[in-house]
């Protein structure tokens, strides 16, 4: 075990045990940004949250909405019932907003392209909603800061590069710079702004500086990272550069540097640029970078300098582990810049000072005690919308808010989001169920399928699907441990080997040492409807394919759960294939001693604005139990429910015929219990059900591996059904 790997064990262990979890963050409202749009506005449109900031007495946000071309403000007087309070148009793309009083100052860039850039620093007036002034900055702004004593701000005139021409790279005039504008009664003093030249500086491309992010501390120095150039610069209060050097280095050990369907955590890297993208100061003498990446680098985690530029802490693989252990690890994103940390925020919540890390690709915000900044102590690993970008956090009224910018724009799907956190004692909500402490490292994720076994009373098993194509597992789940433990991993194997074209979506135990499994087909990809047996070793000893009078019927939608009662073996067909009546599924049942197929309808619930299918299927007793579900996210969701079927009624006949169809009656909406658990928004793909030894219901979503996900993964027990 690597340093930084055992670091990675340590530190999650750390964050989990029972009395350090006092005064902890947990989510307490999830304000969707459409909510801001005006009556009768196409709230169809892309929107986005990503940097925001908040008023000197923590009651009202403004982040920026850069595909609206508005900046965007929401009354938290109550944080659990955030108010929207209207969009403020602008005529250009904003990209950083922060409040000065009753006044608002906002970086646009009015660039008519990347050779031509140009933007002005908006002041808007809050009470009114309108632009009342303006600054004309000479060139594309990214990030602005406000000094803590008001008395100036600072803004990074980017002028970023065009990725599209020749390959991307540097140098691409015109450069870069700083603006540091005075500030007199909340309002910028245009005719008084100095703009600090920053060339000749980098080693890399000294001659085109792009500045990204910059911060400025309680003596009025300002610290400012050149992203592409892989270099930081400290500027004096004297407006005089301080310091500058290079962001050097890292050689990442135990990373997934391979998009190849698997998570392995056991490879090198070859030197990698931080290439950092925000900072923040933590005190007079030390900043931290989040080292993101844009141009040939990214080094997967953040870094604590001296701003002499002496590095005090790395962390490596370290953070990427943690998030890994919760199941948010992008596995499409191994081979570029892993987890990609974006932003950091810095704040004291009484004598505690507190880092905030957000990975952008795991959506997940970590929280750090900096008391002693060369040895950050993780206690929090924070649930996030999709795609972080800003944060901002509120310690006066123990509060903390992250910007989310990733609005996938489809009928149903996640919008863009800001969520809002509330310190207490309470004990935290999240994560809900890890692998930490397990050696080597497993990573998880896109859990569709669980399952109880008999004689493991205090164990349920999950099942990965497709996403991880290339390592398809079976999990061993300790539900005594709080958060729930996976504590092994079995890799399905064909031949000796991992078993290709597979997408597990039910799991049953086969009633000794082995499990059913239900594997999802899909003709196109020449992935087969079938049932799979494997056993303890997770090796395949028997495939039983759908029958061949079915396959003509077939879609992409099949088999979503196995149960077996007795000698028959039952399927829950997701959607309805060819030969269904609409609003109609097949149980299919398969018994295992005549090798005879039969099967019955299940009626679903109509159909809204997505579709209706099945998710999965659990005996218990003298019922069958299913999940019902519309595949539709946070509040067009409808049904996310527990329905059942008496088992007496469960008579399959045979499939040339009509097909009897069954009662059905619900038993638990999903909806409201999914909501109060974290407080964020109602998740697509419920997708597993199964019953402990006790009797007790435990569900659990399916992640999709973060791909077009928040990467959340909620997994609780429903008690008895």
């Amino acid at each position: 075990m690597t340093a930084t790997r055992l670091l990675s064990a340590v530190s999650t262990l750390a964050l989990l045990a029972g009395p350090a979890l006092s005064d902890s963050f947990n989510r307490v409202a999830s304000f969707p940004v459409t909510a801001n749009m005006a009556e009768g506005e196409d709230k169809a449109r892309t929107s986005s949250a990503e940097i925001i900031s908040a008023s000197a007495d923590g009651m009202t946000l403004i982040y920026t909405d850069s595909p609206l071309g508005v900046v965007g403000l929401i009354d938290i007087t109550d944080p659990r019932q955030p108010k929207p309070l209207g969009n403020v148009a602008l005529n250009g793309e904003p990209t950083t907003a922060h409040i000065i009083g009753s006044r608002a100052v906002v970086g646009v860039n009015t660039s008519e392209s990347r050779a031509n850039p140009s933007g002005r620093l908006a002041v808007i007036d809050l009470k009114s909603a309108t632009e009342i002034a303006s600054c004309d900055l000479g060139g594309q702004p990214d990030s602005v800061a406000v000094a803590p004593d008001g008395s100036f701000l600072a803004v990074a005139i980017e002028n970023e590069r065009d990725e599209d021409l020749g390959e991307g790279g540097l140098p691409q005039m015109p450069a870069g710079y700083l603006v540091k504008l005075p500030l007199a009664d909340g309002s910028p003093d245009c005719a008084r702004l100095q703009k600090i030249d920053l060339t000749g500086l980098a080693d890399i491309a000294p001659e085109d500086p792009e500045p990204e992010f910059v911060d400025i501390n309680e003596a009025g120095e300002i610290v400012v990272t050149l992203q592409e150039n892989n270099h930081i610069a400290v500027i004096g209060a004297d407006d005089t550069i301080a310091q500058h050097f290079s962001a050097g280095e890292v050689v990442l050990e135990n990373v997934d540097t391979r998009t190849d369907g698997r998570l392995s955590f056991s490879e090198k890297t070859e030197p990698v640029r931080r290439e950092p993208d925000g900072a923040k100061w933590i005190d007079a003498d030390h900043f931290v970078t989040a080292n993101e990446g844009d141009w040939k680098g990214g080094s997967r985690g953040f870094t604590i300098w001296n701003k002499d530029g002496t590095v005090v802490y790395e962390s490596g693989a370290a953070l990427e582990h943690a998030i890994a252990e919760i199941g948010h690890y992008p596995e499409k994103r191994s081979k570029s810049k892993g987890v990609e940390i974006e932003s950091v925020e810095f704040a004291r919540f009484g004598d505690t000072p507190l880092l905030f890390v957000l990975s952008e690709r795991a959506s997940v915000v970590a929280v750090y005690d900096l008391t002693d900044p060369a040895a950050p102590k993780l206690t929090q690993l924070l649930p996030s919308g999709i795609s972080p970008e800003g944060a901002v956090a509120i310690p006066a009224r123990n509060l903390f808010v992250t910007a989310n910018e990733a609005d996938l724009g489809e009928d149903g799907a996640a919008r863009a989001h800001v969520m809002i956190y509330e310190r207490s004692a309470d004990e935290p909500a999240y994560p809900v169920l890890t692998s930490a402490g397990t050696e080597p490292l497993i990573g998880w994720g896109a859990l569709g399928a669980l399952a109880a076994a008999p004689g493991r009373e205090d164990r349920l098993f999950a099942a990965s699907d497709s996403v991880y194509a290339a390592m398809p597992s079976i999990y061993e789940i300790d539900i005594t441990a709080k958060p729930a433990r996976i504590v092994a991993q079995t890799i399905i194997t064909r031949g000796g080997a991992p078993a290709q074209k597979l997408d597990i979506e039910g799991l049953t135990s086969d009633g000794e040492d082995g499990f059913w499994l239900a594997n999802e087909g899909d003709a196109k990809k020449l992935v087969p409807h079938a049932i799979l047996h494997v056993n303890a070793k997770g090796e395949i000893t028997e495939e039983i394919a759908l029958p061949e009078e079915l396959l003509p019927h077939q879609t992409r939608f099949g088999a979503e759960g196995i149960a077996k009662v007795g000698n028959t073996l039952w399927l829950a067909m997701q959607r309805e294939w060819s030969d269904d009546p609409e609003g109609k599924v097949k149980l299919l049942a398969y018994d295992l001693e005549t090798r005879e197929w039969g099967a019955v309808h299940y009626p679903l619930e109509p159909k809204g604005q997505g579709w209706m299918g099945l998710s999965e299927i659990a005996v218990r007793d003298e019922h069958a139990y299913v999940i019902e579900r519309d595949n539709l996210i946070g509040d067009k969701a409808v049904v996310k429910k527990i329905f059942r079927v008496a088992l007496a009624d469960l008579h399959p006949a045979a499939l040339e015929g009509t097909l009897p169809t069954v009662a059905k009656e619900e038993v638990r909406d999903l909806i409201p219990e999914m909501l109060a658990l974290t407080n964020g928004y109602v998740l697509d793909k419920v997708e597993g059900l199964a019953f402990d030894a006790k009797g007790n219901a435990w569900v659990v979503t399916d992640n999709d591996g973060t791909d077009d996900s928040s990467g959340e993964t909620l997994f609780w027990n429903l008690g008895q059904l």
